[in-house]
């Protein structure tokens, strides 16, 4: 009993003074707590632009009820988008893949079946980006190039496992919230008072007042002087840096 009362108090102590170096090793040199930090990988969240350039995107998921409506509201305004589908999608509605991309609009990977990318494997991820990108390919004859990780989720591995193929992850900074069913005036409101030079904004093609409030978002937008270009054409070309808010800038 004795000897197991010392090993207790021994491995105590041991505890105290390891978390003490480690204490001291942080405050001392917080450059270590810097490069534990700074290891995350991130994806593009918004570029930094002096331009008042934009992107508008839309992720299709599920329905397909308002796309044919979309793509003429854009047509009428001259702008292009990027939709983000999932391979089902296209396997449900490759009329309106074909129609995007004729329509000048870039069609990129939202993955083949929306899962949880941090749950799965590195192997599974790919597998699942890779039938997408397959699927797109075979109705538009273009390669996509641009991911939107499902539900916004990500981790090192899944961007890191994103990049090892050449592609881009992709979030946003202005979100509408349509899929919240909030009103059009709701929507509107929130997208032109947070959009800034070298934004990306979310919609969905499906959410019930998107189609409402485009107009009058892509109107104010345009008459405060903002030009629209799909997001491969937002992005910087060359050497580059992604900060700690997920904003693309030039490097140094």
């Amino acid at each position: 009993m004795k000897l197991i009362l010392v090993r207790r108090k021994l491995l105590a102590v041991l505890a105290c003074l390891a978390a003490g170096v480690l204490m001291f090793a942080l405050v001392n040199h917080p450059a270590i707590l810097g490069a534990s930090a700074a290891a995350r990988q991130l994806p593009i969240y918004c570029v930094q632009r002096d331009q008042k350039m934009i992107s508008i995107s839309f992720d299709a998921a599920w329905g397909n009820e308002d796309t044919q409506q979309l793509i003429d509201i854009l047509e009428q305004y001259q702008v292009k988008a990027t939709f983000f589908v999932v391979g089902q999608w296209v396997d449900k509605y490759p009329e309106s893949v074909k129609a995007l991309a004729d329509a000048g609009h870039e069609v990129m990977n939202h993955s083949d079946t929306h899962p949880h990318m941090n749950q799965m494997s590195r192997e599974e991820l790919i597998a699942d980006v890779e039938a997408c990108n397959d699927k797109i390919e075979a109705v538009t004859g273009i390669r996509p190039t641009l991911i939107r990780p499902p539900y916004g989720e990500y981790n090192d591995t899944v961007i890191s496992a994103i990049r090892s193929i050449g592609m881009e992850p992709i979030q946003w900074d202005v979100d509408s919230l349509d899929w919240k069913d909030l009103s059009a005036g709701e929507i509107t409101q929130r997208v032109t008072s947070k959009v800034q030079p070298g934004s990306i904004v979310l919609f969905h093609n499906a959410a019930l007042h998107t189609p409402e409030a485009l107009p009058t978002i892509l109107e104010t937008l345009l008459q405060q002087g903002y030009t629209f270009v799909p997001i491969s054409q937002l992005l910087l070309q060359g050497d580059y840096t992604i900060d700690h808010t997920g904003r693309q800038c030039p490097a140094e």
